[in-house]
């Protein structure tokens, strides 16, 4: 195992980062600068308590070890803050308590929960305890925010459903942060994103109203239909209709009781696709403009265009960052 720097977690390095604190205040400063700004509390007289972490691109991963103390973000850190994170959380050891959004989740070894810190949350360890916080922008999932603000301190048991796949992937991040180094780190790290989402996903899926009916079912289908098909330029309203047996006038219904125009899915898909591309140091031999018409956009000045819409910067200038 190659040794870890004890640095600042914020410090550039390819090396697992490690930050000890043998005191409280030193923990209070440490959290804040390693996370988001955080109010923290301890009544304990002695504290002790290390983070381990690797930093790739937007996302951390970082192993939290620690004596029983309590977190809270407040709306005032919220309101100086300029970035929207969310943080998922697996339980090692010890039990955890997430409060946000009205609800509690209780956490023991093996479960999971999200929780936006966009939003007032606490979270609550009254004895010693073992972590691991997965923190990554919302734009990073490919759910929108307010979808996966339905799940927020919801526990998401180890054992049952997706939880028993995917969190003994996350076990195995924890205890293997020394392999997660470039190209290869970087792509594992964004598939546990994308496992994640697929959770969440199979989560939401499973609260939705069956109201929502024969829509409901038939909008889940071509959200598929066109995530399969977004490499295709041709790909289109009448194309979709056709593919399932509709008119176009009723596949525009049901992305309108759905909030959303069939346009606009496909845009939205097309350039998340992208910019993960362009941030995906295994592609990054391949153009801008290659890319692009990887994922359905043929016309490079037009791609680069709504790119900057989008995202506020150039796919090049983003991908330079």
């Amino acid at each position: 195992m190659p040794p870890e720097d004890t640095v600042p977690l914020t410090a550039p390095t390819d090396r697992v980062q490690c930050a000890i604190a043998d005191s409280f205040s030193q923990w209070r400063t440490l959290v804040s600068q390693s996370f988001v700004p955080l109010e923290v509390r301890s009544a304990s007289r002695s504290f002790h308590g290390t983070l381990r972490s690797r930093v790739l691109d937007e996302l951390s991963i970082v192993e939290v070890t620690a004596n029983g103390h309590q977190v809270i973000r407040t709306p005032s850190l919220i309101a100086a803050s300029t970035r929207q994170y969310f943080k998922l959380n697996l339980q090692l050891t010890g039990t955890g308590l997430l409060v946000q959004d009205n609800r509690e989740a209780t956490l023991r070894p093996g479960d999971l929960a999200v929780y936006d810190t966009n939003r007032p949350y606490t979270l609550e360890f009254e004895k010693d305890f073992r972590t691991l916080v997965l923190m990554f922008p919302h734009d990073v999932l490919d759910l929108p925010a307010d979808s996966v603000g339905q799940l927020t301190a919801v526990r998401l048991p180890g054992d049952a459903g997706l939880g028993r796949l995917i969190s003994p992937f996350m076990v195995q991040l924890a205890e293997n942060l020394d392999v997660l180094s470039g190209a290869s780190g970087h792509r594992l790290a964004y598939n546990a994103v994308d496992l994640i989402a697929t959770m969440f996903e199979s989560e939401l899926n499973l609260r939705r109203d069956p109201v929502a009916g024969a829509h409901g079912d038939l909008l889940g289908r071509i959200r598929s239909y066109v995530d399969a098909h977004l490499g295709d330029p041709e790909l289109c309203p009448a194309s979709i209709a056709s593919a399932h047996f509709i008119s176009t006038r009723h596949l525009h219904n049901v992305f309108h009781e759905a909030d959303n125009t069939v346009a606009s899915w496909i845009r939205t898909r097309r350039l998340e696709h992208c910019r993960r591309d362009l941030r995906d140091p295994i592609l990054g031999d391949r153009s801008v403009g290659t890319i692009a018409a990887r994922w359905g956009f043929v016309d490079a000045a037009h791609f680069s265009r709504i790119f900057r819409t989008a995202f506020g910067e150039t796919p090049s200038t983003y991908r330079r960052v």
